[in-house]
């Protein structure tokens, strides 16, 4: 969307008040199934993992119920592992990136890690594919007490009786063409500020903690999912979504700072995965094997180092 036409909501310069909000959720419309692709998909799981429900999701006349999976085998002398998908709903490949290394991976780590894996963290937004609640709230900005997103509200409340004892936590993202031409665009106009347009980047890249940076972490990963598909490079001015490249294929923001789900554990290892599905002849199939290769790749990395 040039940044010469306005977001067809709203008026320029003024932020979003109830009235422009009640517009914006009219606008969205029921385009998937959480019910048949997640729900679905966690039942089948249901024998080899234990399914625990930590909340539920009130935005009338819908209702979803949380669900997070965890090892059946659950051993308190083991390390934990947090991995988390779908805090974006219509980041598709992070919810079945996660569901997809709970089927084919998961049980390879059963004796050397605890795992805890929410797959899908905002439902609404899944079906809808977007990025915010039904509010017009970013669950990936609310990471913090007192949040506003029920979503991460909820997930904090989860992980609270488990903090401090995280050995890493792998939050599974993408970065799509919808970021620059419906999603920035909405977000300038809610915020009652300027769309300045930018540059999507062509490839996989990592975003670090910059108050806890991990270059030899992020680096296993990178080198892992650079056998499955191209590492996003640096644009002209060597940065990556506005920040600079730290190394390639990776980037830092403070999370925590941020609001970001890859802060909440107080991990040592952390990461927040960017998948580019939108690629020329990259798949589906390849984006989801690249976000079970960083999982995979984030486990070991992490349980080699103690």
């Amino acid at each position: 969307m040039p940044a010469s036409v306005p977001y067809p909501i709203g008026t320029p310069g003024v932020p979003w008040g109830d009235a422009e909000r009640t517009t914006w959720l009219a606008r969205q419309v029921r385009r998937r199934s959480f019910h048949d692709d997640v729900v679905g998909a966690i039942e089948q799981l249901a024998a080899r993992f234990e399914v625990v429900e930590y909340g539920q999701l009130d935005y009338p006349p819908d209702r979803y119920r949380l669900f997070a999976l965890r090892s059946r085998n659950w051993r308190e002398e083991l390390p934990l592992a947090l991995v988390t998908g779908g805090v974006h709903g219509y980041e598709t490949s992070g919810v079945r990136g996660a569901l997809q290394f709970l089927d084919r991976r998961a049980e390879d780590y059963a004796a050397r890690i605890n795992l805890l894996i929410a797959p899908c963290v905002s439902p609404w937004a899944y079906e809808r594919i977007h990025r915010w609640n039904a509010n017009a709230i970013d669950p990936n900005r609310s990471f913090r007490e007192g949040s506003p997103a029920e979503e991460s509200a909820a997930l904090l409340r989860l992980i609270a009786p488990l903090r401090g004892r995280f050995l890493l936590h792998i939050d599974l993202h993408e970065t799509t063409d919808s970021d620059e031409s419906e999603f920035r665009p909405a977000l300038a106009a809610r915020d009652g500020k300027t769309f300045e347009p930018g540059e999507i980047p062509d490839g996989f890249y990592l975003v670090d903690d910059s108050e806890n940076p991990q270059h030899a972490f992020q680096q296993a990963i990178i080198d892992a999912v650079g056998r499955i598909t191209h590492i996003a490079p640096a644009d002209a001015r060597g940065q990556i979504i506005g920040s600079d490249v730290v190394a390639p294929g990776v980037i830092r923001y403070p999370m925590r700072q941020l609001g970001l789900c890859a802060g909440i554990t107080g991990a040592p290892y952390t990461t927040t995965t960017e998948v580019y599905p939108d690629s020329p002849g990259v798949t589906p199939e390849e984006c989801n094997a690249a976000q079970v290769a960083a999982v995979c790749a984030g486990i070991e990395f992490a349980l080699g180092t103690g």
